[in-house]
Protein backbone atom coordinates (compact mmCIF):
# COMPACT_ATOMS: atom_id res chain seq x y z
CA UNK A 1 0.00 0.00 0.00
CA UNK A 2 1.42 3.36 -1.02
CA UNK A 3 1.05 6.81 0.45
CA UNK A 4 -1.17 7.84 -2.45
CA UNK A 5 -3.59 5.02 -1.53
CA UNK A 6 -3.89 6.34 2.00
CA UNK A 7 -4.48 9.87 0.73
CA UNK A 8 -7.19 8.55 -1.59
CA UNK A 9 -9.21 6.72 1.08
CA UNK A 10 -9.06 9.74 3.40
CA UNK A 11 -10.17 12.07 0.61
CA UNK A 12 -13.11 9.78 -0.25
CA UNK A 13 -14.12 9.62 3.42
CA UNK A 14 -13.88 13.39 3.83
CA UNK A 15 -15.69 14.29 0.60
CA UNK A 16 -18.30 11.51 0.57
CA UNK A 17 -17.91 11.38 -3.18
CA UNK A 18 -15.39 9.86 -5.57
CA UNK A 19 -15.75 12.79 -7.94
CA UNK A 20 -15.07 15.35 -5.21
CA UNK A 21 -12.19 13.26 -3.84
CA UNK A 22 -10.69 13.13 -7.33
CA UNK A 23 -10.99 16.90 -7.63
CA UNK A 24 -9.29 17.41 -4.22
CA UNK A 25 -6.41 15.16 -5.27
CA UNK A 26 -6.25 16.67 -8.78
CA UNK A 27 -7.19 13.39 -10.44
CA UNK A 28 -9.86 12.58 -13.00
CA UNK A 29 -12.87 10.71 -11.61
CA UNK A 30 -12.17 7.56 -13.70
CA UNK A 31 -8.59 7.40 -12.37
CA UNK A 32 -9.78 7.76 -8.76
CA UNK A 33 -12.47 5.09 -9.25
CA UNK A 34 -9.98 2.71 -10.85
CA UNK A 35 -7.39 3.21 -8.10
CA UNK A 36 -9.93 2.62 -5.33
CA UNK A 37 -11.22 -0.54 -7.02
CA UNK A 38 -7.65 -1.82 -7.44
CA UNK A 39 -6.93 -1.16 -3.73
CA UNK A 40 -10.07 -3.02 -2.64
CA UNK A 41 -9.14 -5.92 -4.90
CA UNK A 42 -5.63 -6.16 -3.42
CA UNK A 43 -6.97 -6.05 0.14
CA UNK A 44 -9.88 -8.39 -0.56
CA UNK A 45 -12.40 -6.15 1.26
CA UNK A 46 -14.88 -3.49 0.29
CA UNK A 47 -13.82 -0.16 1.78
CA UNK A 48 -16.75 2.03 0.68
CA UNK A 49 -20.43 1.52 -0.03
CA UNK A 50 -21.43 3.35 -3.22
CA UNK A 51 -24.88 4.76 -3.87
CA UNK A 52 -26.04 7.25 -6.43
CA UNK A 53 -26.01 9.96 -3.76
CA UNK A 54 -23.08 9.19 -1.47
CA UNK A 55 -20.02 7.05 -0.89
CA UNK A 56 -19.62 6.00 2.76
CA UNK A 57 -16.95 3.83 4.44
CA UNK A 58 -17.65 0.28 5.55
CA UNK A 59 -16.44 -1.00 8.92
CA UNK A 60 -13.18 -2.02 7.25
CA UNK A 61 -13.03 1.34 5.52
CA UNK A 62 -13.39 3.20 8.83
CA UNK A 63 -10.56 1.15 10.36
CA UNK A 64 -8.29 1.80 7.39
CA UNK A 65 -9.03 5.53 7.44
CA UNK A 66 -8.10 5.79 11.12
CA UNK A 67 -4.83 3.97 10.48
CA UNK A 68 -4.16 6.01 7.34
CA UNK A 69 -4.66 9.27 9.25
CA UNK A 70 -2.08 8.30 11.86
CA UNK A 71 0.41 7.10 9.24
CA UNK A 72 0.12 10.29 7.19
CA UNK A 73 0.53 12.41 10.33
CA UNK A 74 3.73 10.49 11.07
CA UNK A 75 4.89 11.08 7.49
CA UNK A 76 4.26 14.81 7.85
CA UNK A 77 5.98 15.00 11.24
CA UNK A 78 9.05 13.19 9.92
CA UNK A 79 9.24 15.45 6.87
CA UNK A 80 8.89 18.59 9.02
CA UNK A 81 11.59 17.36 11.36
CA UNK A 82 14.01 16.68 8.51
CA UNK A 83 13.17 20.01 6.88
CA UNK A 84 13.79 21.87 10.14
CA UNK A 85 17.14 20.12 10.63
CA UNK A 86 18.29 21.58 7.32
CA UNK A 87 17.25 25.13 8.18
CA UNK A 88 16.38 27.48 11.00
CA UNK A 89 13.37 26.35 13.08
CA UNK A 90 10.15 27.99 12.01
CA UNK A 91 6.41 27.78 12.49
CA UNK A 92 3.88 28.54 15.23
CA UNK A 93 3.89 27.53 18.89
CA UNK A 94 0.75 27.92 21.00
CA UNK A 95 1.64 28.00 24.69
CA UNK A 96 -0.48 28.50 27.80
CA UNK A 97 0.47 29.54 31.34
CA UNK A 98 -1.12 31.04 34.44
CA UNK A 99 -1.57 34.81 34.69
CA UNK A 100 0.99 35.50 37.40
CA UNK A 101 3.82 33.16 36.48
CA UNK A 102 3.20 33.64 32.77
CA UNK A 103 3.43 37.43 32.98
CA UNK A 104 6.42 37.61 35.34
CA UNK A 105 8.58 34.76 34.07
CA UNK A 106 7.31 32.99 30.92
CA UNK A 107 6.68 36.17 28.93
CA UNK A 108 10.21 37.60 29.31
CA UNK A 109 11.69 34.17 28.54
CA UNK A 110 9.66 33.92 25.32
CA UNK A 111 10.87 37.37 24.31
CA UNK A 112 14.47 36.16 24.46
CA UNK A 113 13.62 32.86 22.76
CA UNK A 114 11.98 34.61 19.82
CA UNK A 115 15.03 36.82 19.33
CA UNK A 116 17.14 33.65 19.09
CA UNK A 117 14.74 32.00 16.61
CA UNK A 118 13.01 34.75 14.61
CA UNK A 119 11.31 32.22 12.34
CA UNK A 120 9.19 30.89 15.23
CA UNK A 121 5.90 32.62 16.04
CA UNK A 122 4.90 32.14 19.69
CA UNK A 123 1.39 32.74 21.00
CA UNK A 124 1.13 32.79 24.81
CA UNK A 125 -2.33 32.60 26.36
CA UNK A 126 -2.71 33.34 30.07
CA UNK A 127 -5.51 31.68 32.00
CA UNK A 128 -6.43 30.65 35.54
CA UNK A 129 -7.46 27.09 34.63
CA UNK A 130 -5.29 24.56 32.80
CA UNK A 131 -7.20 23.72 29.58
CA UNK A 132 -7.31 20.36 27.83
CA UNK A 133 -4.34 21.18 25.66
CA UNK A 134 -4.89 18.90 22.66
CA UNK A 135 -8.60 19.58 22.25
CA UNK A 136 -8.14 23.36 22.09
CA UNK A 137 -4.99 23.31 19.99
CA UNK A 138 -2.23 24.17 22.47
CA UNK A 139 1.22 22.69 21.93
CA UNK A 140 2.26 22.88 25.57
CA UNK A 141 1.76 24.56 28.94
CA UNK A 142 4.14 25.97 31.53
CA UNK A 143 2.22 25.30 34.71
CA UNK A 144 2.62 25.02 38.46
CA UNK A 145 1.46 21.47 38.94
CA UNK A 146 2.15 18.21 40.75
CA UNK A 147 1.40 15.71 37.96
CA UNK A 148 -0.04 12.35 39.03
CA UNK A 149 1.71 9.20 37.79
CA UNK A 150 -1.38 8.25 35.76
CA UNK A 151 -0.68 10.94 33.12
CA UNK A 152 2.71 9.54 32.12
CA UNK A 153 1.44 7.69 29.05
CA UNK A 154 -0.58 10.55 27.56
CA UNK A 155 1.54 13.58 28.49
CA UNK A 156 5.09 14.76 28.06
CA UNK A 157 5.93 16.09 31.53
CA UNK A 158 9.20 17.76 32.52
CA UNK A 159 9.95 19.53 35.77
CA UNK A 160 11.49 22.93 35.02
CA UNK A 161 12.00 24.30 38.53
CA UNK A 162 11.08 23.76 42.19
CA UNK A 163 8.65 26.13 43.84
CA UNK A 164 7.88 27.15 47.40
CA UNK A 165 5.79 29.70 49.27
CA UNK A 166 7.44 31.93 51.86
CA UNK A 167 6.25 34.24 54.62
CA UNK A 168 6.76 37.93 53.86
CA UNK A 169 5.75 41.32 55.25
CA UNK A 170 6.48 44.97 54.62
CA UNK A 171 9.09 46.62 56.87
CA UNK A 172 6.45 49.10 58.04
CA UNK A 173 4.24 46.30 59.39
CA UNK A 174 7.13 44.65 61.25
CA UNK A 175 8.23 47.99 62.72
CA UNK A 176 4.70 48.51 64.07
CA UNK A 177 3.95 44.96 65.23
CA UNK A 178 7.30 43.25 65.73
CA UNK A 179 9.01 40.30 64.04
CA UNK A 180 7.59 36.84 64.84
CA UNK A 181 10.22 34.63 66.44
CA UNK A 182 8.35 31.32 66.49
CA UNK A 183 5.70 29.74 64.29
CA UNK A 184 3.20 30.06 67.13
CA UNK A 185 3.66 33.84 67.09
CA UNK A 186 1.73 34.07 63.79
CA UNK A 187 -1.52 33.62 65.74
CA UNK A 188 -1.04 37.10 67.23
CA UNK A 189 -0.38 38.77 63.86
CA UNK A 190 -2.59 40.01 61.04
CA UNK A 191 -2.21 37.43 58.28
CA UNK A 192 -3.41 38.08 54.75
CA UNK A 193 -5.19 35.08 53.26
CA UNK A 194 -5.51 34.22 49.57
CA UNK A 195 -8.77 32.35 48.88
CA UNK A 196 -8.09 30.95 45.41
CA UNK A 197 -9.82 28.09 43.55
CA UNK A 198 -13.36 28.85 44.60
CA UNK A 199 -13.16 29.11 48.39
CA UNK A 200 -13.15 26.51 51.15
CA UNK A 201 -14.09 23.09 49.85
CA UNK A 202 -15.34 21.49 53.03
CA UNK A 203 -12.95 18.61 52.31
CA UNK A 204 -9.99 19.55 54.51
CA UNK A 205 -8.84 22.53 52.39
CA UNK A 206 -8.79 25.50 54.78
CA UNK A 207 -7.38 28.79 53.58
CA UNK A 208 -6.83 29.98 57.17
CA UNK A 209 -4.47 27.08 57.84
CA UNK A 210 -0.92 27.18 56.48
CA UNK A 211 1.14 23.96 56.31
CA UNK A 212 4.80 24.85 56.70
CA UNK A 213 8.05 22.92 56.62
CA UNK A 214 11.14 23.88 58.55
CA UNK A 215 14.28 23.89 56.44
CA UNK A 216 15.90 20.47 56.46
CA UNK A 217 12.83 18.74 57.91
CA UNK A 218 10.21 16.79 55.97
CA UNK A 219 7.38 17.06 58.50
CA UNK A 220 4.70 19.65 57.77
CA UNK A 221 3.38 21.75 60.64
CA UNK A 222 -0.07 23.36 60.46
CA UNK A 223 -0.61 26.86 61.78
CA UNK A 224 -4.01 28.56 61.92
CA UNK A 225 -3.95 32.24 60.95
CA UNK A 226 -6.43 35.10 60.83
CA UNK A 227 -6.53 38.70 59.73
CA UNK A 228 -8.79 41.53 58.60
CA UNK A 229 -8.23 41.15 54.85
CA UNK A 230 -8.57 38.22 52.43
CA UNK A 231 -9.25 37.89 48.71
CA UNK A 232 -9.38 35.40 45.86
CA UNK A 233 -6.81 37.59 44.07
CA UNK A 234 -3.22 36.84 44.96
CA UNK A 235 -2.07 40.10 43.36
CA UNK A 236 -4.47 42.12 45.51
CA UNK A 237 -3.29 40.37 48.68
CA UNK A 238 0.30 41.11 47.65
CA UNK A 239 -0.62 44.79 47.26
CA UNK A 240 -2.09 44.80 50.79
CA UNK A 241 1.07 43.19 52.08
CA UNK A 242 3.23 45.83 50.38
CA UNK A 243 1.03 48.49 51.98
CA UNK A 244 1.83 47.11 55.45
CA UNK A 245 -1.47 45.38 56.32
CA UNK A 246 0.02 42.09 57.49
CA UNK A 247 1.99 38.90 56.81
CA UNK A 248 1.42 36.95 53.61
CA UNK A 249 2.28 33.41 52.43
CA UNK A 250 3.17 33.74 48.75
CA UNK A 251 5.17 31.92 46.07
CA UNK A 252 8.78 33.08 46.04
CA UNK A 253 8.69 33.64 42.26
CA UNK A 254 5.94 36.22 42.84
CA UNK A 255 7.67 38.20 45.61
CA UNK A 256 11.33 37.84 44.57
CA UNK A 257 11.49 41.34 43.09
CA UNK A 258 10.02 43.26 46.09
CA UNK A 259 12.22 41.16 48.38
CA UNK A 260 15.30 42.09 46.37
CA UNK A 261 14.58 45.83 46.61
CA UNK A 262 13.55 45.70 50.28
CA UNK A 263 9.86 46.47 49.82
CA UNK A 264 9.17 43.12 51.52
CA UNK A 265 11.27 41.06 53.94
CA UNK A 266 11.17 37.40 54.88
CA UNK A 267 9.37 36.43 58.07
CA UNK A 268 10.49 33.24 59.86
CA UNK A 269 12.92 32.52 56.98
CA UNK A 270 13.57 28.95 58.14
CA UNK A 271 9.95 28.08 57.34
CA UNK A 272 8.30 27.64 53.93
CA UNK A 273 5.46 25.78 52.25
CA UNK A 274 6.42 23.42 49.45
CA UNK A 275 4.09 24.17 46.56
CA UNK A 276 3.38 22.79 43.10
CA UNK A 277 6.58 22.84 41.03
CA UNK A 278 6.93 24.47 37.62
CA UNK A 279 6.40 21.92 34.83
CA UNK A 280 6.41 21.73 31.05
CA UNK A 281 3.26 19.84 30.01
CA UNK A 282 2.47 18.72 26.46
CA UNK A 283 0.20 16.15 24.83
CA UNK A 284 2.18 13.08 23.84
CA UNK A 285 3.31 13.00 20.22
CA UNK A 286 5.68 10.55 18.59
CA UNK A 287 7.60 13.29 16.77
CA UNK A 288 8.02 16.61 18.57
CA UNK A 289 8.83 19.46 16.15
CA UNK A 290 12.26 20.97 16.50
CA UNK A 291 10.86 24.37 17.50
CA UNK A 292 9.06 22.79 20.49
CA UNK A 293 12.13 20.82 21.55
CA UNK A 294 14.20 23.98 21.41
CA UNK A 295 11.66 25.92 23.48
CA UNK A 296 11.47 23.17 26.09
CA UNK A 297 15.27 23.12 26.43
CA UNK A 298 15.44 26.91 26.50
CA UNK A 299 12.91 27.13 29.35
CA UNK A 300 14.62 24.30 31.24
CA UNK A 301 17.90 26.23 31.11
CA UNK A 302 16.24 29.57 31.91
CA UNK A 303 14.48 28.22 35.00
CA UNK A 304 17.24 25.84 36.15
CA UNK A 305 17.91 26.41 39.82
CA UNK A 306 14.78 28.60 40.14
CA UNK A 307 16.25 32.07 39.45
CA UNK A 308 13.58 33.71 41.63
CA UNK A 309 14.97 31.73 44.58
CA UNK A 310 18.38 33.39 44.27
CA UNK A 311 16.76 36.81 43.80
CA UNK A 312 14.50 36.40 46.81
CA UNK A 313 17.36 35.29 49.04
CA UNK A 314 19.31 38.48 48.36
CA UNK A 315 17.08 40.34 50.77
CA UNK A 316 18.04 38.17 53.77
Amino acid sequence: MERSDLELVLAVQAQGSLAKAAQALRLTPPVATKRLAALEARLGVRLFQRTTRRVSPTTEGHALCERARRILQDFAAAENELREQQSQPSGPIRLVSSFGFGRLWVGPALSDFQRLYPGVQVELQLTEQLPHLASVGFDAAVWLWNPPASVAAEWIVRKLAPNQRVLVAAPSYLQAHGQPQRLEDLAAHACLVVRENGGDTGQGHRFDQWWLNREGQGKRTPVTVSGPLSSNSGELVRDWCLAGHGIMLRSLWDVAEPLARGALVRVLPDWAMHDADVHWLAPYRAHMPLRLRLLQEFLAQRFAGAPWHATGMQAL
